[in-house]
């Protein structure tokens, strides 16, 4: 099993690297908006233009190997665990839970991926084995099997595991209905998992406020919110609020949003300008300073089973991922209930 930065390197090489776009020129775009003492990564990535494709493609990966080589990030005092969620679906969601954790574990951050999307985006995304069959968080919610069966290392790191959902997991909902403890069950199964000390944990949901969504946001302290920049950016996250203030009454005293994310980001427009203003104003210093930006090669990614992070490595996309990453682990978790 390769460690990170071997794993960038090899890319370079042979299989797996992307070809380069935009003639090599590009920046890790960050929001405008500047504040005093910011500590988070804010480097312009230019570039010359390279004399070949395989030098521009070694110069992409040498700058996100550099920028992994920074420093590894700081251990944080107790796990965290994001559910990351947002009922309107192509906002990023998944695409973010995956592209951050894999820049975490890049880092050196142990990083587990809870996929409770029927889709398997995220297992795919992973190089996670997820046919109908293979053990998932579908009998794990259900209590056929501990989590520690259904928990599988992804092939690009070592450092980076997840517990892949199958198709199965579409009638998970109806099941849950009326089983006991229904609300708490990933909760409780995630408690096995103490051992792997693992650093960081994101339950990808589906696009939806049901059962799995649910026992998403009572299994963790933190949510992590997607926002594209596009028309109808805030359309549904009141209600997916309105829910977590619920779950925060009855059943998870912990639960905050401490993470907002701005994906898919367009600088040639205004509307993306303005849909960021509002976001901000909406949600204040929850808001991630680094944006994301609308890319091809992060769309492309988990159609070769990777994240942006492995499949082009000095793109936009993988230096905003890993800007993000920073920034987030760099803010901490939030002060726990006394």
């Amino acid at each position: 099993m390769r460690g990170p930065a071997r794993d960038s390197s090899r890319r370079v090489s042979g299989r797996g690297a992307a070809p380069s776009d935009s003639g090599g020129k590009e920046t890790a775009v960050t929001s405008t908006a500047e504040e005093p003492g910011a500590d988070v990564s804010r480097e312009t990535w230019g570039t010359h233009d390279a004399d070949t494709p395989i030098g521009a493609e070694a110069e992409r990966a040498v700058r996100l190997m550099h920028a992994a080589s920074e420093g590894l990030l700081p251990k944080p005092a107790r796990q965290r665990i994001f559910t990351v969620a947002n009922q309107k679906g192509g906002v990023g969601k998944t695409t973010t839970a995956v592209n951050v954790a894999a820049a975490l574990a890049l880092q050196g951050a142990r990083t587990l991926v809870i996929d409770l999307d029927p889709q398997g985006n995220a297992s795919t995304a992973l190089g996670i084995e997820h046919r109908p069959g293979t053990p998932s968080s579908y009998e794990v919610l259900i209590g056929e099997i501990p989590v520690e069966t259904a928990l599988q290392q992804s092939p690009h790191n070592e450092l980076l595991y997840c517990v892949p959902a199958t198709i199965d997991l579409a009638g998970a909902e109806i099941e849950l209905v009326s089983m006991v403890a229904r609300e708490g069950r990933l909760r409780t199964a995630l408690a096995e998992l103490k051992h792997h000390d693992f650093d960081y944990v994101f339950i990808d949901c589906p696009p939806s406020l049901g059962l799995l969504t649910i026992n998403a946001l009572v299994a963790a302290p933190e949510v992590l919110i997607p926002i594209q920049c596009e028309y109808y950016a805030l359309e549904g996250v009141g209600q997916l609020l309105r829910n977590i203030e619920m779950v925060k009454s009855h059943l998870n005293p912990e639960l905050n949003v401490t993470t907002v994310v701005l994906t898919m980001y367009d600088g040639r427009t205004k509307l993306a300008d303005q849909v960021a203003v509002d976001v901000r104003a909406h949600f204040g210093d929850k808001v991630l300073r680094t944006v994301i930006p609308r890319s091809v090669k992060v769309s492309e990614a988990p159609g070769y089973g990777m994240t942006i992070i492995d499949y082009d490595p000095g793109s936009r996309g993988a230096m905003s991922y890993l800007d993000a990453s920073r920034e987030l682990a760099q803010r901490g978790a939030p002060a726990a209930r006394q």
